[in-house]
């Protein structure tokens, strides 16, 4: 996400991480572009800090962002000669908002020694807290936590630090983009969040920072999006030119990012904030994931991320804010395998957690394309034409479910969640033989997913212990529900 800089300063030019990004020559020390990596660290056996900043770097990254403030990673990156921006965790944010000690105390005993950092430039309070529904109260103060905090850095003289939050897509109403004018906040956060929030950005001249995945918008709209139109690529032929033409602006969209920002600045301009400046805090393309995740490959993650970096570091903006510079990061630098949920949650990494390279990028944008070495096919940039079936993974020295205890505990959760759903595997149900814990869950897996597949949450996962299958494992007058990608 992104914007232009106001800086009413001197400006020296600075390289940070061989991207040239614009700094304040007195008081404060900003950013004007870079594109950065989003360090998470749910995975076994990542690298040592050292080592994960290296390969940041090695990727041409300019700037490393953490989801938390732990020192033993923030020292490392404040040493490496990276933009390094810390962050609040969500569930500190009551305590800071009801308290400007606690936010004066927090800031001291984490920041403070990092005080004479120019590199320290953003300061993120919470992570896309208004998607979280079921901590709504979170929302109405996060705006005065950011304000409490903002006062703290103050204090101990780090007013050059913007303070700022990350925003999803999920913030406008619908998630509707199309067309790209047509952007306007969700009703619940619009009057008591968005504009205080806004306001907020704009007295304190910071950045609103948005997470824009293409690849969700277009596997969800694949059927008028052309693929090439989401991954930022030209069309492949005349013939198959695309563009998007809004109706509304009268501007015309070649590339999938540029809509969706274009669309919260929309949402902004509602809002009565058209001058806040926008950045992306995550941005990025799954290079895997399970069998009804299209799209979802190495060939095309490589792709997004190395047009998505060439777009930003040319500073072309959108058609909606043309010449638009902005601070930007990937996510992610490591595919992540303690992650929850569908399967392209652990693959988004620059790198595997040995550290090799799930395919070469260069952040900084300047490599030339045809410098890189061939890229695997894509072989499921399209739905999976037949069904599928969710079956529990299993032990291949045993041939039984890897945990039964666990099983029987996700098979019962399952059951809960719907009566009846679980009835074919009780005493007498067509589906009660072959009478074991693998057998069972299968269908009672099959089945939940079928029931839920389309409802968040209803993926085909049960804390690990699910894999998709396209062999059907009915059996007789055992039938499985199954799913059938769209």
């Amino acid at each position: 996400m992104a914007m232009p800089s106001r800086l009413g300063l001197q400006l020296l030019l600075a390289v940070v991480g061989g991207v040239i990004i614009a700094a304040a020559s007195d008081s404060g020390s900003e950013t004007a572009h870079f594109l950065g990596v989003n360090y998470g660290r749910l995975g076994d056996e990542l690298p040592p800090p050292h080592r994960a900043l290296e390969l940041a770097r090695s990727a041409g990254a300019a700037a490393v962002r953490f989801y938390d403030s732990n020192a033993t990673f923030l020292s490392p990156a404040a040493a490496s000669g990276l933009v390094f921006v810390p962050g609040v965790p969500n569930e500190l944010i009551p305590t800071l908002a009801d308290s400007q000690r606690a936010a004066d105390e927090w800031v001291a005993s984490t920041l403070l020694p990092f005080r004479h950092n120019r590199r320290l430039c953003y300061l993120f309070v919470g992570n896309e807290v208004l998607s979280d529904s079921t901590t709504k109260s979170r929302w109405f103060r996060l705006v005065p936590a950011m304000a409490n905090l903002h006062r703290a850095l103050q204090r101990h003289g780090m007013s050059r630090v913007k303070v700022t939050t990350t925003l999803g897509m999920d913030a406008l109403d619908g998630q509707n983009v199309f067309p790209p004018s047509a952007g306007v906040f969700r009703p619940d956060i619009a009057d008591a969040v968005m504009r205080p929030l806004l306001a907020f950005l704009e007295s304190t001249d910071s950045y609103l920072f948005v997470d824009a995945y293409t690849y969700f918008t277009w596997s969800a709209n694949h059927t008028i999006v052309p693929l090439h139109y989401a991954l930022l690529e030209p069309s492949p032929s005349p013939a198959m030119g695309y563009q998007y033409h809004d109706p509304g602006t009268g501007l015309s969209y070649t590339n999938l990012l540029d809509h969706m920002l274009d669309a919260v600045v929309a949402a902004m301009c509602r809002a009565g904030h058209c001058g806040v400046r926008l950045a992306l805090a995550e941005t990025g393309w799954p290079n895997g994931g399970d069998l009804d995740q299209f799209g979802a490959n190495v060939r095309n993650a490589a792709t997004y991320n190395r047009n998505m970096a060439r777009h930003l570091a040319s500073g072309a903006g959108t058609p909606r804010r043309p010449g638009m510079r902005m601070p930007a990061f990937v996510f992610a630098l490591f595919n992540e395998d303690l992650k929850t949920g569908p399967g392209t949650e652990r693959h988004w990494g620059l790198f595997h957690p040995n550290g090799s390279a799930v395919y070469e990028v260069d952040l900084t944008g300047r490599r030339p394309p045809a410098s890189y070495p061939p890229l695997p096919a894509a072989t499921n940039d399209a739905p999976y034409p037949g069904k599928l079936w969710c079956v529990v993974r299993t032990d291949d020295r045993r041939g039984g479910a890897v945990n039964e205890t666990a099983v029987r505990e996700q098979m019962d959760a399952a059951c809960a969640d719907e009566a009846g759903l679980c009835d074919p595997v009780r005493p007498g149900g067509e589906c009660y033989l072959p009478n074991t814990v693998a057998a069972h869950a299968s269908y009672v897996f099959s089945a939940h997913w079928n029931k839920f597949s389309k409802v968040y949450g209803g993926w085909c996962y049960f804390a690990g212990l699910a894999v998709e299958t396209t062999a059907d494992p009915s059996h007789g007058s055992c039938q499985f529900p199954s799913v059938t990608p769209s």
